[in-house]
């Protein structure tokens, strides 16, 4: 397939995704990303060869979200180590709603993963006695090929003041001794990084490190060690996106991380990352627009991890 020929099926493809953009809801339990334009339907894609191909609205800024939980995690994994990340947090798939209190339960001492809540702010309690928040900034920036990312302030305000569930969450944390840093600093450095802000484009550009084993294959630099990005990459493919990991992982196939904001982000090993936005929302907190479109595309070009490569 030729250049053209690949950028016109992705315009098809997002043209044809949009379909399902009324199906989805705009996030509803924080006020400010219910202000989101949720016809808003975008992809970039970015391969090896440093080819970018966009489509939709792929330059339209969103908050990360959960997104941010896997530059937490490569973070704390490059810098802490595995083995004091994971006597914190655990490796399972927790089958839950990210933010759902039975993933601390009487069966369990720790959160199930770091991609969710809970799990979430063991790692950000973990890493802000490590480093100020503007240097973690630097250093999503740095991933993101950017020239300096911001916090949404008005996200992060109506973060702060809905943040009850967090709370609880941190307050069973902290009963279990799970967060290394005091309660309140542990949440703020956790929601203040859910509020950085981004474009499709960058966060494409993230993922193609990934994709190329922490190495920018556009400078030729090392930015994570590929030890680290295959833990990462692991647990995207089975704990990623909330409790709809599993049919993204049968239906598309590939390591993925979503943020309510409507991000997801995904990666094809030796081959390509893709950063996609839809703020509308299917039932588990995914972009309905980004999972249908990722989906149809994954279908056509057989992007499947296990498809049998001819």
């Amino acid at each position: 397939m030729t250049k053209e020929e690949f950028q016109a099926l992705l315009d098809h493809s997002v043209n044809e995704a949009r379909s399902v953009l009324p199906r989805g809801e705009l996030a509803d339990y924080i006020p400010e990303l219910r202000k989101a334009d949720p016809d808003h339907l975008g992809i970039v894609l970015t391969d090896l060869e440093g080819h970018i191909y966009a489509s939709g609205d792929s330059d339209q800024p969103f908050t990360i979200q959960s997104i941010v939980k896997i530059f937490a995690l490569l973070y704390a994994l490059e810098y802490l180590g595995p083995d004091i990340v994971f006597e914190k947090v655990g490796m399972e798939p927790s089958g839950a709603s990210f933010m759902e209190m039975t993933t601390l339960s009487d069966f369990s001492n720790k959160p199930s993963n770091p991609l969710i809540n809970a799990g979430a702010i063991v790692v950000a309690s973990m890493i802000s006695q490590d480093i100020e928040f503007q240097k973690f900034l630097k250093y999503i920036s740095g991933l993101c090929a950017s020239d300096g990312l911001k916090v949404n302030e008005a996200v992060f305000d109506s973060e702060v003041n809905h943040s009850e569930r967090n709370h609880a969450l941190a307050w069973e944390l902290k009963r279990l001794r799970l967060l290394t840093n005091n309660l309140e600093d542990s949440l703020w450095f956790y929601t203040r990084g859910c509020a950085v802000e981004m474009t499709a484009r960058e966060l494409s550009r993230f993922a193609v490190i990934l994709a190329n084993g922490g190495c920018d294959p556009l400078t030729g630099e090392q930015k994570i060690s590929a030890e680290i990005v295959k833990i990462g990459l692991t647990l995207l493919f089975t704990c990623g996106l909330y409790n709809g990991t599993g049919e993204f992982a049968v239906r598309i196939g590939l390591p993925a991380k979503s943020g309510v904001g409507g991000g997801i982000l995904a990666v094809s090993h030796q081959r390509f990352g893709i950063g996609a936005y839809g703020p509308s929302l299917d039932i588990y907190g995914n972009s309905i627009g980004a999972i249908k479109l990722l989906s149809e595309l994954s279908a056509k070009l057989d992007w499947h991890t296990f498809a049998q490569k001819e």
